[in-house]
């Protein structure tokens, strides 16, 4: 495992949020809830996560002192960020735990996180069709996670719903879904 596999995500910081060194972040987490249990988190950049050029700085330890949920996503706060211009320093960072202390799922759940990276294929059709690496998933669309895929036409957004998922296999980096006809051709070029 390289080390930036042994980070999950939380959450990702946005901006200062009031005049005590509170920062408003995006949740990239299924268990918010689950901050209010921590009190040691890390700080990453987003290169710390990724493969990239050159080395991304060192984690950051950092401890959690207050949390709620604002908005669609998180404030948190952090002991020694005291003040808006401690706050902005924050701007962009990644709040994560190590791999070893995500919180435990059931059989047939699966980190969203875990599937970037993944390889969508589609098997509704008599032959699989490989639709793509999946390299985002949007979590603010709507009540269903949407995968992002580049595909040739575009941007290709795959509802992650129960109903079309067949397969999720994170070791050989899989996803196999049953896909309703017609959706992988909805970005493709306008006809007009």
């Amino acid at each position: 495992m390289t080390a930036a596999e042994q980070w999950v995500w939380l959450a990702r910081v946005r901006h200062p949020q009031g005049r005590k060194g509170e920062v408003f972040a995006d949740l990239l987490t299924d268990f918010p809830d689950k901050f209010a249990e921590r009190r040691r988190l890390w700080l990453l950049t987003e290169g710390a996560s990724h493969a990239a050029s050159r080395p991304a700085p060192a984690p950051r330890e950092v401890e959690l002192v207050g949390d709620w949920l604002h908005k669609g996503g998180i404030v948190l706060h952090f002991a020694g960020i005291d003040s808006i211009s401690d706050a902005e320093t924050l701007n962009g960072l990644i709040v994560a735990v190590p791999r070893s202390e995500r919180v435990t799922l059931g059989e047939d759940e699966v980190y969203i996180g875990d599937l970037i990276g993944c390889v969508l294929i589609d098997v509704a059709g008599a032959a699989p069709v490989t639709v793509g690496e999946i390299e985002d998933v949007d979590r603010t669309a709507g009540p269903v996670a949407l995968l992002v895929v580049p595909g040739a036409a575009g941007e290709v957004l795959v509802p992650f719903a129960k109903s079309y998922l067949r397969t999720v296999d994170l070791e050989a980096k899989r996803v196999e879904m049953a896909l309703p006809e017609g959706l992988l051709g909805l970005n493709g070029p306008e006809k007009g």
